[in-house]
């Protein structure tokens, strides 16, 4: 059977539960060989940054200490530029290619698809793995809704028929955490407890990353 290689990619600025851990429910239940976090240098289709590449790899690095099973893939900060994840699973392609890749969204993410760099290559490239609400249901006449009526598929176990190009619902718990929200917070010398791994706020807490003078 074919190796199964999950990518998680996103600025994570700062990384959090909201991240991770659904990611780890869909890396348990799938049985995913690896899980690859991959943080972009530079996003295209939304505001920079406010940590540094370098601070948000750090952050990373110690969120991971929380999820030894998941690989920190720091590809794109080495290749510096635009990051389009088009690129990156060329790349991952090129290194396995007889891996399934499964590229993890939210379904915010999905409803814009069309919008990302050569989106059907994506979909040449790897399966889609869209985490949602458990029973939620989808509009059929959304953006989102006629990708999967085109490229859905009924089950995990189709993930297994072909290296790409499907779409599969993926049920989780949902955590109302945003980077946004964790930005605010700090900014506001508030609470970041529970919403991110421990070590994480304790350097940010250090560093002061988010917080104005």
């Amino acid at each position: 059977m074919q190796k199964l290689i999950g990518i998680l990619g996103g600025t994570f600025d700062p990384v959090h539960y909201g991240h991770l851990k659904p990611a780890l429910e869909i890396f348990q239940r799938l049985h995913l060989d690896e899980l690859r976090v991959v943080p972009c240098f530079h996003p295209v289709h939304r505001e920079p940054p406010v940590a540094t590449p370098e601070q948000r790899l750090r952050m990373l690095q110690l969120a991971l200490q929380e999820f030894p099973r998941f690989i920190l893939d720091d590809r794109e900060l080495r290749r510096g530029g635009d990051s389009y994840m088009v690129d990156t699973l060329g790349e991952l392609r090129r290194e396995f290619p007889q891996a399934v890749l499964c590229l993890l969204l939210g379904l915010d993410a999905l409803e814009g698809f069309k919008q990302w760099h050569r989106w059907q290559q994506i979909l040449k490239l790897a399966h889609l793995l869209v985490t949602v609400r458990p029973g939620y249901g989808l509009e059929p006449g959304s953006k989102r809704g006629k990708l999967i009526a085109q490229y859905g598929m009924a089950s995990a176990a189709g993930l297994h028929d072909r290296l790409a190009g499907g779409i599969l619902l993926a049920a989780t718990a949902q955590y109302d955490i945003s980077s946004t929200l964790i930005r605010k917070r700090l900014r506001e010398r508030q609470s970041v407890d529970g919403l991110l791994p421990p070590a994480v706020g304790e350097w940010l807490s250090e560093n002061r990353v988010y917080e104005v003078n």
